[in-house]
């Protein structure tokens, strides 16, 4: 499990701001304040991470202030800016990447399957029983296409029919952190063709294991992430 316990969220109300990223951004300074009387955080870290509160900034962390900083850390970027998140909890193949004012994104298998307190938000996923996610991106040898549901808010599109296509696109090397990771790069077509709406996500996917190092996801009409594992919480193989 994460050294943290996720921050608390009770806080959050439907009108906080429209912009996704400015809560994202938040997010860092305000959980490095609240974590400094349990760990050995200096000011200036504190005062470095100020600067990600800027709207559009990009946030671009060393290896040395990845390493320095006790939780597990995931990078988000979007076109207005990026932010780092925390791993605030772990529920079986769940994993909750928190933010301040409410922000929430969760994965399953390295995917967005839910997020809360953004501009829109995924509300949910309906996935096929025999899901390619779980069964592991790295085992693909040929497209394969399956159908999903999705509820996206706000406009209550709920259980909105998505056809999607994984394709591989062969090894590719990615670099996160200074450090190499040789990769097999997977490509997701989704189509709802009675809304006009397609779009591509691509995944970048450890041979080994399948564990996904760094992905680009539409969550929801318009909003797309781009997702890099700087401390990743990977479970132990057997």
């Amino acid at each position: 499990m994460p050294p943290y316990p996720p921050p608390d969220t009770a806080r959050a109300t439907a009108s906080a701001s429209r912009s996704v990223w400015r809560h994202l951004l938040l997010a860092w300074p305000l959980l490095l304040l609240g974590l400094q009387g349990c760990n050995d955080l200096t000011r200036s870290s504190v005062d470095a991470v100020k600067l990600a509160m800027q709207r559009g900034h990009t946030v671009q962390p060393s290896a040395a202030e990845v390493a320095a900083k006790p939780y597990y850390q995931l990078q988000a970027t979007s076109p207005d800016g990026s932010a780092v998140l925390i791993l605030g909890n772990v529920d079986g193949q769940r994993q909750a990447w928190y933010g301040a004012h409410g922000v929430v994104i969760f994965l399953e298998h390295g995917r967005v399957v839910q997020t809360a307190g953004l501009g829109q938000n995924l509300d949910g996923l309906q996935l096929p029983a025999d899901d390619p996610f779980a069964r592991g991106l790295q085992a693909l040898t040929a497209p394969v296409s399956y159908r999903l549901g999705k509820d996206w808010s706000p406009g209550y599109r709920y259980g909105v029919p998505i056809d999607a296509t994984l394709t591989p696109a062969g090894p590719e090397r990615i670099s996160i952190l200074g450090n190499n990771h040789d990769v097999l790069r997977v490509d997701e077509q989704l189509s709802a063709p009675a809304l006009h709406y397609r779009a591509t996500n691509h995944y970048w996917v450890d041979p080994g294991d399948g564990f996904i190092w760094k992905s680009e996801q539409q969550v929801a009409p318009g909003l797309s992430l781009q997702l890099v594992q700087l401390r990743p919480y990977r479970e132990r193989q057997p």
